[in-house]
């Protein structure tokens, strides 16, 4: 499965979506979600425990100035890989 994160972790459900996470999953961080990817932050360390592979943006990590903050474990993707990942995940969760 496929999860977008587009809110800001202080502003979403983070506890919810962590519980929903199952091994072999994907998220992608987008627009405001991308701030779960700063190194050191307390979202990525846990994010970094899940079995699944994180995404981010490259658009918004721009956008908002965050490209030196970004942890080199969070994939960094484009729009066109934003619609590979879809393309390859049947289901898709939105937070």
């Amino acid at each position: 499965m496929l999860h977008t994160l587009r809110r800001s972790p202080w502003h979403s459900d983070f506890s919810s979506l962590l519980r929903l996470l199952a091994e072999g999953d994907a998220l992608l961080l987008l627009q405001d979600g991308v701030i779960a990817a700063i190194e050191g932050s307390r979202y990525l360390e846990t994010l970094r425990n899940a079995p699944i592979t994180v995404y981010a943006l490259q658009e918004d990590i721009d956008a908002r100035g965050l490209t030196g903050q970004i942890s080199d474990s969070v994939v960094r993707v484009s729009y066109t890989d934003f619609v590979r990942l879809t393309v390859a995940h049947a289901s898709q969760l939105a937070w």
